[in-house]
């Protein structure tokens, strides 16, 4: 039987347009019909552009027509996080308080996937200002997940998460400070990566401040999709070196051969890890083994270090904006923050040097581990997704929500590239891990992830489940 348009892969989507097999203005089409079907269920969409979109399909229509060069993505639509700017569109960040906060140029991510060629469908939504990992918004409400309603879809770029996972968008566009990429990609079973820190450009022209400390360290912007290809594909449209990003550089996505050995965490140090989540990390060893890698159960260095450097880095750039995040956030978001804020001493110039001093000590020991084992296989999070209001129900709720996400600090933490791909599904919800690389080896995690989803399979799109 053969796939409707929604069905198919931005790849694919890509090469059908280019051969005239279809058009650009018919896969926007279906996608919009996809959204108009199946959103209500699930509220991932949060903004559609179907006039606009359409009207770009119809100009990316033309150009193939009249033989002219044609971008990677051409005619393909793309959804983009409510946190990104996009011209004409509000960079609301899922805030009540920011419903009118205009963009009058786009961010850098969607400025090279429209040069790339592809189509802007529609925003997606996230929790407020992402400083949760459930996507319950003060603006938009709750998005739930398609493999089971009442279910997170994980955060912050859970509406993007699950669009992709239920076929409203082959591709979107979303950030990671705290597993932002990963979290949702694991929690409604897509692939994603976190590029390296400086890999993609970052900046919003909208916004009327500079990156606090902990962004300029943690935070990056990248990409998701259902497939592993189309998340490098993906990558490869929105990297190097941006006139708005200082850090933000032009490095190649391949580089030299590397050893196949690596490292597999099934139950990282620092809390419980539920025996589904251990297993499907244990899988994706086995995929591996048989692809060729050498795999290994050993755990890295100063895991505990990399939980605590992180921990101490967000809530110390946290604090000195605490009176203006009070002003932003709605009530879940500052009922979070409440509940996980842990109090480290006042901030000096000594405490401020050592905790970079740790950091780096840190980022040391990985880099000698990595020489030994190029790649870090193990959990996104180590429990399955949990029930929307779980978070925020007290603080013993709260902080094992902390507690669940703990292996997804390393990588922000030193900057570390880590791919996500699903490895089955348990208990009627997926299963995945998180492929953590050197700095500006993203080619090796997505080598990995791709041998991975050969042996698994791709386990989206999927129609919203009850």
């Amino acid at each position: 039987m053969a796939k409707e348009l929604w069905q198919e892969s931005a790849s694919s989507l890509a090469q059908m347009i280019r051969s005239g097999a279809t058009t650009s203005r018919e896969v926007i089409d279906a996608h919009l019909d996809r959204i108009d079907a199946v959103n209500g269920a699930i509220n991932a969409i949060v903004e559609v552009r179907p006039e606009e979109a359409r009207a770009e399909a119809d100009v990316a229509d033309a150009k193939q027509r009249a033989g002219e060069p044609l971008g990677a993505l051409h005619g393909v639509p793309f959804t983009i996080k409510v946190n990104l700017d996009l011209t004409g569109y509000t960079t609301n960040q899922g805030c009540e308080t920011l419903k009118d906060f205009m963009a009058s140029a786009d961010s850098p991510p969607v400025e090279r996937l429209r040069q790339a060629g592809a189509v802007a469908l529609a925003r997606t939504n996230m929790p407020d200002l992402g400083l949760r990992i459930n996507t319950e918004s003060s603006l938009y409400g709750a998005t739930h997940n398609p493999w089971k309603h009442g279910i997170t879809a994980g955060g912050s770029s859970g509406g993007e998460a699950a669009a992709i996972a239920s076929g409203m968008s082959p591709l979107g566009l979303g950030n990671d400070i705290g597993g932002s990429l990963r979290n949702p990609a694991y929690a409604c079973g897509i692939a994603s990566i976190k590029p390296t820190r400086g890999r993609v450009p970052q900046g919003n022209p909208s916004s009327p401040l500079d990156m606090s400390i902990n962004e300029q360290i943690l935070l990056v912007n990248g990409v998701l999709a259902r497939t592993v290809a189309d998340v490098r594909l993906g990558l490869e449209a929105v990297m190097g070196a941006h006139r708005l990003d200082p850090q933000s550089v032009d490095v190649p996505l391949n580089g030299p051969p590397a050893s196949r050995r690596v490292a597999l965490v099934a139950t990282p140090t620092g809390g419980d890890t539920d025996p589904d989540v251990a297993e499907g990390v244990r899988i994706a060893g086995r995929a591996l083994e048989k692809a060729g890698y050498e795999v290994e159960e050993i755990d890295p260095p100063m895991v505990f270090e990399s939980y605590l450097a992180w921990t101490e880095l967000m809530m110390t750039s946290l604090k000195v904006v605490n009176p203006l995040l009070m002003m932003i956030l709605g009530e879940g978001g500052q009922r979070f923050l409440e509940l996980t804020t842990i109090e480290f001493p006042p901030a000096t110039p000594e405490s401020m040097a050592l905790m970079h001093e740790n950091r780096y000590k840190v980022e040391k020991a990985w880099r000698l581990f990595m020489t030994t084992y190029p790649l870090i296989v193990g959990p996104v999070w180590t429990q399955p997704p949990f029930a929307h209001g779980y978070d925020i129900i007290d603080r013993d709720t709260a902080m094992k929500v902390v507690e669940l996400f703990r292996f997804i600090m390393p990588a922000n933490l030193m900057g570390l590239p880590a791919a996500c791909v699903p490895t089955g599904v348990a208990n009627g919800l997926p299963t995945g891990v998180q492929i953590m690389g050197t700095l500006f080896r993203e080619d090796l995690c997505l080598d990995a992830a791709q041998a991975v989803e050969r042996e698994i399979g791709v386990l989206t799109p999927i129609d919203p489940r009850g």
